[in-house]
C-alpha cells in the first residue's frame, strides 16, 4: 500500500446545495478548519469563466480570482487545488503555478471528451500545476474504454486520476473492479483517487473498500465537511479522518472538523438538508450509547469539539455502549475541575479591568443613531470597551464578549484587522490560537426563558459575579416587533418580533434585579431602563 491522501472538496462539492454562496466569512472560516485539520489537499472551488467573481462566492471565472480569496491565507503544508470542469475555463485563464495560489488543478470530463480533455490536462501540467483528471461518471466506462483512457492518462502523466462515482451507482464489489484495472495498467508514479456520492448510502462504505484494498499506487480519497454535497451528499470527510486514524496510523485532527460543520456547513444543512445527523456521528466516531451525548449536550457548556473529547474519555469499554449515567457525570466533574474551572481567567480579568469604567457595547440601532453620546462619552471617562457578540464600525474595543460560535465566526474577518482581546464563554472555540479569558457558560445561562443565552444578560452576570460595581450601556435598544433591532440585521433570530413585549418584560425586570447589587447606567436609550408589570404599567 502506499501513501493516502485526504482531500476535502466541502467548497467545490458543497456548493451544488447553495449556488456556491458561502460567504465569504464562511471561505475564510472553512478553509482555516481545513488547515488545522491536517487535511491534505484542500479544494476551493470552481474554476468557470461564465462566473464573475463574487467575493462570497466558490466558483470563480479563472485562477486571479482564486487568488483574491484565498491567496493570503496561510494554507501551511496543505497542497490547494481547484476545479475545471472542462470546456468551462480555457488555459488563457490559468496563470503559471509560480504566479498562483493554487498548487494543482483538477479537471472533470466525461467519457466522450476524453482526447480533447487529456489534452488540455497536459496544457495544465505545462503550466507548472498538478493536474488531477477526474473520470465524470466512472460507471459509464466499459473495460475496453477505460484501458482506452489509461491509454492517455499513461502518456500525459498527470499528478493522479480519479474515480468519480456521480450518481453515487457503484456497490464496493463494483468500485473494486475499476480499480483493479487502474492499478494494474496506470503508470505507478500517477496517483489513483476516488470521489464517492451518497445515493445508495453508500460513499462511506465504497470509500472504506478503497482504502482497504492493497494498491501498489498512492491513493487520494475525496469527502466534504458533513457530507455536504447535493441531494444525498458525499462521504464525510469527517467518518474519513477517524477511520484513516485508527486504521491507518493518520494524524488527522478532527476537532476543527467539527467547528467547521458547526460555525459554516450546519447553516446550509437547515436550509437545504442533506445525509445525516452529528448526533449519530458522534456516537459512531466515539463507540457509545447516544445518551452519553444526550447527557453531554444537556450541560449547555460544551462546544462540539468539547463534547467529543469528552465522549472519548468514557471507560472502560464494557461501559460505553451501556449507559451509565455515574460514569458521565465523573467525566464532567473532572471536566469542570481541569479544563472546566474559570478563577484563573476571572481574577485575570479582574486585574485587566483595574480602574477603569466599564463600557458594555451593544448592536442595537442607537449605537449610530446616537453616536455623539457615546463618542463623548468614551472621550471624557476614557472606558475599558466591552462589545458583545461583534466588532462595532469606528469604535475601538477593549475586549469582545463572545458567547455564540455563529456570531464569532461571523466576525473573524474584522478581528484579524483589529487588536483586541476576547472574552469567551466555554462552547465557543479559538480558532489559530486560544482566547485571551474563558469562562463557563451555564452559570449564565437563564434557565427558563425562550432566549436562555441572551449574552447581555449573560455578561452582566458575569461582571456581577466577580464585584463590579458600576458599568455603563450603549446600543441595547431593547425588542421591537415593528422595526429591525440591531445595527447589522444580518444578526437578528427570527422569532424576536413575535416575542418582543415578552423579552423586553423579562429583560426590564432582570435589569431591575441586577440593580440591586450594582449600578447600572444606560447611556443610549433602552426599551430595558424601566421596570413595568406583566401590563406594560411601571413599578
Amino acid at each position: 500500500m502506499g501513501n493516502i491522501s485526504l482531500l476535502d472538496c466541502t467548497l467545490r462539492d458543497g456548493g451544488y446545495v447553495n449556488d456556491w454562496k458561502f460567504g465569504h466569512e464562511n471561505l475564510v472560516s472553512i478553509f482555516e478548519r481545513l488547515v488545522d485539520a491536517g487535511v491534505d489537499i484542500i479544494e476551493i472551488g470552481f474554476l468557470d469563466q461564465r462566473r464573475p467573481l463574487d467575493m462570497d462566492r466558490s466558483i470563480m471565472p479563472d485562477v486571479a480570482a482564486a487568488g483574491k480569496i484565498y491567496g493570503t491565507l496561510d494554507k501551511k503544508h496543505a497542497m490547494v487545488v481547484g476545479m475545471i470542469d472542462y470546456g468551462t475555463c480555457g488555459i488563457e485563464n490559468l496563470q503559471p503555478m509560480g504566479e498562483s495560489c493554487l498548487d494543482g488543478i483538477r479537471v472533470i470530463f466525461k467519457k466522450h471528451l476524453m482526447h480533447q480533455a487529456m489534452e488540455f490536462c497536459r496544457q495544465v501540467k505545462a503550466l507548472g500545476y498538478k493536474v488531477f483528471s477526474q473520470l465524470v461518471s466512472v460507471t459509464s466506462y466499459n473495460d475496453e474504454e477505460l484501458k482506452e483512457l489509461i491509454g492517455l492518462v499513461n502518456d500525459v502523466r498527470p499528478h493522479a486520476v480519479s474515480m468519480v462515482d456521480t450518481y453515487g451507482l457503484l456497490h464496493p464489489g463494483d468500485m473494486l473492479h475499476y480499480y483493479e484495472l487502474l492499478d494494474e495498467y496506470v503508470d505507478a508514479d500517477v496517483q489513483i483517487g476516488f470521489h464517492a456520492h451518497n445515493n445508495f448510502q453508500l460513499a462511506y462504505a465504497n470509500s472504506l473498500a478503497f482504502l482497504e484494498k492493497d494498491s501498489k499506487h498512492d491513493i487520494i480519497i475525496d469527502g466534504t465537511l458533513y457530507g455536504m454535497g447535493k441531494s444525498a451528499g458525499n462521504a464525510p470527510l469527517e467518518l474519513l479522518g477517524m477511520r484513516l486514524n485508527d486504521r491507518f496510523g493518520k494524524h488527522y485532527e478532527i476537532a476543527p472538523m467539527l467547528e467547521a460543520i458547526g460555525e459554516s456547513v450546519m447553516e446550509f444543512y437547515a436550509k437545504a438538508p442533506w445525509g445525516y445527523k452529528t448526533f449519530f456521528y458522534l456516537c459512531g466516531l466515539n463507540r457509545c450509547h447516544p445518551n452519553y451525548v444526550t447527557y453531554f449536550e444537556g450541560k449547555k457548556n460544551l462546544s462540539m469539539s468539547k463534547l467529543n473529547t469528552l465522549l472519548a474519555q468514557i471507560g472502560p469499554e464494557e461501559k460505553k455502549l451501556l449507559y451509565d449515567k455515574l460514569v458521565a457525570e465523573k467525566i464532567y466533574e473532572d471536566y469542570l475541575e481541569a479544563e472546566g474551572s474559570d478563577q484563573r481567567d476571572k481574577e485575570r480579568f479582574i486585574r485587566t479591568i483595574e480602574g477603569r469604567k466599564l463600557l458594555l457595547v451593544g448592536p442595537g440601532k442607537n449605537i449610530q443613531l446616537q453616536q455623539h453620546i457615546v463618542q463623548r462619552f468614551i472621550s471624557e471617562e476614557n472606558p475599558f470597551i466591552i462589545p458583545v457578540n461583534y466588532v462595532p464600525a469606528g469604535m475601538k474595543a477593549d475586549c469582545i464578549f463572545v458567547t455564540n460560535g455563529k456570531r464569532y465566526h461571523d466576525m473573524t474577518l474584522d478581528l484579524k484587522n483589529c487588536d483586541v482581546k476576547i472574552l469567551a464563554t466555554s462552547n465557543v472555540e479559538a480558532r489559530n490560537g486560544a482566547f485571551d479569558f474563558v469562562v463557563n457558560r451555564a452559570p449564565l445561562l437563564e434557565t427558563e426563558e425562550k432566549i436562555i443565552d441572551n449574552s447581555f444578560l449573560m455578561l452582566v452576570k458575569f461582571l456581577c459575579s466577580i464585584g463590579v460595581k458600576e458599568i455603563f450601556c450603549a446600543g441595547f435598544d431593547g425588542y421591537s416587533d415593528k422595526e429591525d433591532n440591531y445595527c447589522n440585521p444580518a444578526m437578528e433570530y427570527y422569532f424576536v418580533k413575535q416575542e418582543a413585549f415578552h423579552l423586553n418584560y423579562h429583560m426590564k425586570n432582570r435589569i431591575a434585579e441586577f440593580r440591586e447589587k450594582m449600578e447600572i447606567r444606560f447611556i443610549t436609550y433602552s426599551a430595558y431602563d424601566a421596570v413595568e408589570d406583566i401590563n406594560g404599567a411601571a413599578i
